[in-house]
């Protein structure tokens, strides 16, 4: 930051010009008076630095707790170890930064910019994002529990590892993302598009996955257990392997879906699109859940035979795998 301007000591009171620049002595004074506000010394004052560029500013674990940001300029800044808890970091640019381990929990992201920037074991819990651009971002190993995203564009962005438990998601956009191992117990996510998604081993117990895109998705091994995945496409996915017990299947596209070895004790699948599906060696299918799916004959049965199912035929009862 040696080569950047500073803003008058007079003008700090004020609100800043958007793309004004802050040098290292005024910025020291703000981080300070920001401290005494928090500690609720009369001599503080909450750090208020909207539209300010800090592009390339090196502040590991520097303390904006409820600081106001908005509109700011962080692009390739540094900020791991940070504390952004409570900060309002609407309309912010955070493109190709770095916040590993940051705390922005109960942040507030509407409209702000997170494209390529690194926040592996960040904690987003509580969190707001509204229509916000994660394009490409890396939130390995990320916390996001109880998050709300609304809108936001999270394409190609690599989850892997990371918690979304409770986390609640409309109309997101997580085509080619990466979500291995990563844990969305009990989350809910409603039209959202997760086309060509990669997510084997994943944790979906329990959530609510209403009019979602799951189609050409990696999903081997992943666990639906209890899930509602009533109306969601998962149209020629890999779920190999998959748990589907006691989940909602109604009117579930699971079409020229590769569910072999997948398991569904209890599985209601009134209307569910099995035509093409391969089930060879998929537990837990019943007569009576065959009978009220549809397939055709390009399904393959559990018993390894052609489709479509009929009562009586024993084509329920899987193959030695």
């Amino acid at each position: 930051m040696a080569d950047l301007q500073s803003i008058s000591e007079e003008s700090l009171a004020s609100p800043p010009l958007i793309g004004a620049r802050l040098g290292l002595a005024a910025l020291r004074r703000v981080l300070e008076a920001h401290a005494a506000w928090l500690e609720g010394r009369p001599d503080g004052l909450r750090a208020s630095l909207q539209g300010i560029v800090l592009a390339e500013a090196t502040l590991d674990s520097v303390n904006l707790e409820r600081a106001d940001l908005k509109s700011s300029n962080f692009i390739d800044a540094r900020l791991s170890g940070a504390n952004l808890n409570g900060a309002v970091l609407q309309y912010a640019d955070f493109s190709n930064a770095t916040l590993i381990d940051a705390d922005l929990s109960k942040a507030d992201f509407t409209g702000a910019r997170l494209k390529f920037t690194l926040l592996a074991g960040a904690n987003l819990s509580e969190a707001h994002l509204r229509q916000t651009s994660l394009q490409g971002a890396n939130l390995r190993e990320a916390r996001l529990l109880e998050a709300t995203m609304e809108g936001c564009d999270f394409a190609t962005a690599d989850l892997r590892q990371a918690s979304l438990l409770q986390a609640k998601l409309f109309d997101c956009n997580f085509a080619e993302a990466h979500f291995e191992d990563a844990n969305l117990y009990h989350a809910v996510f409603r039209s959202c598009r997760l086309t060509g998604l990669s997510a084997a081993r994943s944790n979906w117990c329990t959530a609510t996955l209403h009019n979602c895109e799951f189609r050409r998705a990696e999903l081997a091994a992943a666990r639906f257990d209890r899930a509602d995945l009533r109306q969601s496409s998962f149209w020629k996915a890999n779920l190999a392997g998959a748990t589907f017990q006691h989940t909602r299947l109604n009117g579930a596209d699971l079409e020229a879906a590769d569910l072999s070895g997948a398991r569904f004790h209890q599985a209601a699948t009134l209307s569910a699109n099995l035509c093409g599906a391969d089930l060879r060696a998929a537990q837990g299918l019943t007569p009576t859940q065959l009978g009220q799916a549809r397939t055709d004959r390009r399904t393959i049965m559990p018993d390894g035979s052609h489709g479509p199912y009929l009562l009586g035929s024993a084509a329920h009862r899987p193959t030695r795998v």
